[in-house]
């Protein structure tokens, strides 16, 4: 393995639009969804183990989720964990990972990558991913990792491709546009120039470190006055300090909305976004009635096009149940209609915050 291949995982989100099976206290990351024995947390491990070092595996979250981390990757160090006192989105967090492999690497090669996607074909995904870590070795790009579209999800972010590059199935990107409408995706899809954005964003480590510089100004001034020496030590040393005033911006808005060096590669591994009960219903195999069973037991009467998620112990019996999710996980059922779900589901949690309080979210 290249030992200056490097992975940051991206595992202090909420997953909200999986609720009521991702919880606030134990998001979707940290779960087993579909009973392999591992979370999606511990397959992404799994997966970047098959491509580079395991010591060169870094991962970010909050202090919230720190002790879940450490008990489901017990062979990640405490050097290798970056815990936010406070969240920051993914932008600040990713500048504190990228800054600390700097420290060991400054020719370091580095994956972003989400804890929670699904990906089918695990041989293409090494191979593709090997592939990106060469190509941003030897080039001072930022490279998306795209898969073409199946279907128009509205849930996933989508990346417009422009001109080709010299390299095979690498494009120049042309726009990146985020959970778009079903209308607006439906057209992305016929006009064959999008890709669906995984969230895996590849660059050298001068690459990643450059564009920081650029984003953060004011916070940047404020850590010339306080570390003179502005090493990369100081830099992990002040951004530990006042992570408070970085600002609040994702990873994709902080450099690639930002980045005129962009390109995406079109990668054929098999991926899916596991963000909503939608989506999961759309990628997972279904029985003859195209009902989705997700570890669990269940008799289904004249159902079709469900997906059901119980918890271990509960035996589900349904009758005459068309397009639904049903899904349930300690103190909440929650039965509603499939379709694209994140946006009442969303509403949903709102809602039962609001009248019973945040032990149901």
């Amino acid at each position: 393995m290249n030992k200056d291949n490097y992975c940051i995982i991206l595992a202090g989100g909420r997953g909200r639009r999986l609720w009521p099976c991702s919880r606030d206290k134990y998001p979707k990351q940290f779960i087993d969804l579909f009973g392999t024995g591992r979370t999606q947390l511990q397959s992404t491990y799994d997966r970047f183990c098959k491509i580079l070092p395991k010591e060169n595996i870094y991962l970010c979250t909050n202090t919230e989720f720190a002790s879940i981390v450490k008990e489901q990757l017990p062979e990640l160090t405490d050097g290798n964990i970056i815990i936010e006192p406070i969240n920051r989105n993914t932008g600040a967090c990713v500048a504190w990972a990228v800054m600390t492999i700097g420290l060991r690497n400054v020719e370091a090669n580095i994956i972003v990558s989400p804890s929670d996607e699904l990906v089918l074909n695990e041989d293409a995904f090494v191979s593709n991913l090997t592939r990106g870590l060469s190509l941003v070795a030897t080039h001072n790009a930022m490279l998306v990792m795209g898969v073409r579209p199946t279907r128009p999800e509205p849930g996933y972010g989508y990346i417009q491709m422009g001109e080709p590059t010299d390299t095979e199935d690498v494009y120049k990107v042309q726009s990146f546009t985020e959970k778009p409408e079903r209308e607006f995706a439906t057209m992305f899809i016929e006009s064959g120039e999008f890709f669906w954005n995984t969230g895996m964003i590849l660059a050298n480590f001068k690459v990643f470190n450059s564009n920081f510089v650029d984003l953060f100004p004011e916070t940047l001034e404020l850590f010339r006055t306080t570390k003179p020496n502005q090493t990369l030590q100081d830099g992990i040393d002040f951004t530990r300090e006042f992570y408070s005033l970085f600002p609040n911006i994702s990873i994709d808005n902080a450099v690639l909305e930002r980045c005129n060096n962009v390109y995406v590669m079109k990668c054929d591994f098999g991926w899916a976004d596991l963000g909503t009960w939608h989506a999961i219903y759309e990628c997972m195999s279904r029985t003859a009635d195209d009902n989705v069973v997700l570890d669990s037991d269940v008799i289904l009467d004249d159902c079709q096009n469900n997906i059901i998620k119980l918890p271990k112990g509960k035996l589900g019996v349904i009758n005459g149940l068309k397009g639904f999710i049903v899904a349930e996980k300690d103190n909440v059922i929650l039965i509603c209609k499939k379709g694209d779900s994140s946006s009442l589901v969303k509403k949903y949690v709102n809602e039962v915050g609001m009248k019973f309080g945040d032990d149901f979210i």
